[in-house]
């Protein structure tokens, strides 16, 4: 469905793509090549005849442990922009999947890891989990969306707080932000839970769900002008009907 990739690992299962950063010797560390092919990846997902996708780091320690620090040491200002700039169009390019994504977070997801993970719809996290932006302990700052991000998930202040100190944040409190959706005990419950919520969210409309997360955050013009073009649409046809008919309604999974 996707190319072959050095540093990325996919499959896909009833409409379910997991995508999986596969570098662990490495904690999954985010390098020049792995954005690369993220990038690449994300633009042929987006186009792929999928429902959803399940993001998740290879091994045990680490969703992504952060941006690959040796190889940042000796860029200079014009490459590190450039770096940033690589990271930011893959952040987008999460955002800008038409089906929702999960990340899966196992152990640290730190920094760029952090950012690539508050890219996606939804964070789930197993409770070794440990979440943190600590930038600032290296004299940097988030350079992936990050510091917009985690803004608009726990508040201005809170925010600042966890990147100023550049502390870790546990699972639990995590949970209790608003940063993590549902915590499972280990890595095996957490894909598990991640692939039971998309069963249950599948069995709606995909052409629904993909025009309430165009217009989310873009104001009511956006809202109005999508809820005018989904009527009368197969999926709302067969959606009204079942309602009607007081059955389950049969989607057809179209997107567009």
């Amino acid at each position: 469905m996707i190319s072959n990739f050095e540093t990325l690992s996919f499959n896909h299962n009833e409409g379910v793509g997991t995508l999986i950063i596969n570098r662990p010797d490495k904690l999954n560390a985010l390098n020049i090549l792995v954005l690369r092919e993220l990038k690449f990846a994300l633009t042929e997902l987006k186009t792929a005849p999928l429902r959803g996708l399940i993001v998740v780091g290879e091994g045990e320690k680490a969703f992504i442990a952060g941006a690959d620090i040796a190889e940042m040491k000796p860029m200079e200002a014009g490459e590190a922009l450039a770096f940033s700039e690589l990271g930011q169009l893959v952040t987008l390019g999460f955002e800008a999947l038409p089906y929702p994504s999960i990340a899966c977070v196992n152990g640290f997801a730190l920094g760029g890891g952090f950012e690539m993970a508050l890219a996606c719809d939804f964070i789930f996290a197993s409770k070794n989990a440990v979440f943190g932006l600590p930038e600032v302990k290296l004299g940097l700052i988030p350079g992936f969306g990050g510091t917009q991000r985690l803004m608009k998930i726990v508040g201005e202040r809170r925010a600042k707080e966890i990147m100023f100190s550049g502390r870790n944040v546990s699972c639990e409190e995590a949970k209790n932000l608003g940063i993590t959706l549902e915590v499972f005990e280990d890595k095996v419950k957490l894909m598990e839970g991640a692939t039971a919520w998309f069963k249950n969210t599948l069995k709606n409309s995909s052409h629904a769900i993909y025009q309430a997360k165009q217009v989310l955050g873009q104001g009511l013009f956006e809202e109005r002008k999508a809820f005018g073009n989904i009527f009368q649409t197969e999926d709302m046809i067969e959606g009204i009907a079942a309602f009607i008919e007081k059955r389950k309604a049969n989607f057809q999974g179209k997107i567009l």
